[in-house]
């Protein structure tokens, strides 16, 4: 039984992968932090069962090393959220510490210590690339393509060049750069369904904002694959086949959750600018990402159309 060592595994994608590796027979041990943080050791109460928990302090550069030297891969999740918080100074610069600190620790603990470690799949994001114009047909994104210059483009670049250097220790490396998340639990679904609750369908802007996404099944899936495939390493775009406008996503959610019951409304750009900031460069960001490396190297997506994925996560919620 192999062993998966998760950093950021009690968040969106980490709380759904750890479910999946169990399932698939693998044991799971999460890096969470000590007492006294923000965060802390779940309880029993609160953890999936058959996952264990281990210590680590990005802030002080501590991590219980004999859950890394059980490790045979290591999947790196951690950081700060994105849309958490407004960006202010402060918080921009915890975005990328908490990606960049948690990678020279887990860098400096494989250095140190004797370890079996044999792959490292960390986390990253499409806001790697560089926004379309909206409403106008670009070619999609690939994954050679230089880091955007602005500050999501940045905290990439420098998030997966913090983890690069695991590649001198030996260790295979795979950066799963990931777009919009769709899950029942969190993340961007949650608030596109939000006005729904008032039979509103809220198109963001002018709606022509092109959004790559994948089911969040599909993106465990393509992390487990990452273990599996030696023959994987380097940088893939994790998103699904068919990229949609904001405005194809708004009504078919809508479509799929309320029937005919709606009312589509847009909500001005100006106004999610007054309400969000900076943080609505992200929200109204148009990127056409290309999947084509992943499906080249065997990945077959379980949900390819947004139709498929959100009658899926809309029908699985209804069970609940």
């Amino acid at each position: 039984m192999e062993t998966i060592l998760i950093t950021g595994g009690t968040g969106l994608i980490g709380h759904s992968l750890s479910a999946e590796l169990l399932k698939a027979g693998y044991q799971v041990i999460i890096l969470s932090r000590k007492a006294g943080d923000q965060k802390k050791i779940p309880t029993q109460a609160e953890s999936q069962p058959g996952i264990e928990y281990a210590v680590w302090n990005v802030n002080a550069q501590t991590i219980d090393i004999a859950a890394l030297q059980r490790a045979d891969h290591i999947i790196h999740l951690a950081g700060a959220g994105v849309m958490d918080k407004k960006w202010t100074t402060a918080y921009k610069k915890e975005i990328i510490d908490s990606r960049t600190k948690s990678s020279e620790l887990i860098i400096d603990a494989l250095k140190k210590n004797t370890n079996k470690v044999r792959t490292v799949i960390s986390s990253s994001a499409t806001g790697w690339y560089t926004p379309d114009e909206p409403g106008k047909l670009h070619s999609p994104h690939i994954e050679n393509e230089p880091a955007d210059n602005s500050f999501l483009g940045e905290t990439c670049r420098l998030w997966e060049s913090s983890i690069q250097p695991v590649t001198a220790l030996g260790k295979r490396l795979v950066i799963m750069r990931t777009g919009i998340v769709l899950s029942n639990h969190g993340g961007a679904l949650k608030e596109f369904k939000m006005p729904l609750k008032f039979k509103i369908a809220a198109i963001l802007g002018n709606g022509k904002q092109m959004i790559s996404w994948i089911h969040i099944d599909d993106l465990c899936r393509m992390f487990m694959e990452a273990i599996k495939n030696e023959n994987l390493s380097g940088s893939y775009n994790a998103v699904a086949p068919f990229p949609v406008t904001n405005k194809e996503l708004t009504l078919e959610l809508a479509k799929q959750c309320n029937g005919n019951f709606f009312i589509p409304v847009h909500v001005p750009a100006f106004i999610l600018k007054i309400m969000m900031g900076d943080r609505s460069i992200e929200i109204l960001k148009s990127a056409n990402i290309s999947n084509e490396k992943i499906t080249a190297a065997g990945f077959v997506f379980t949900y390819k159309t947004i139709e498929d994925a959100l009658r899926d996560l809309c029908r699985k919620e209804s069970k609940v």
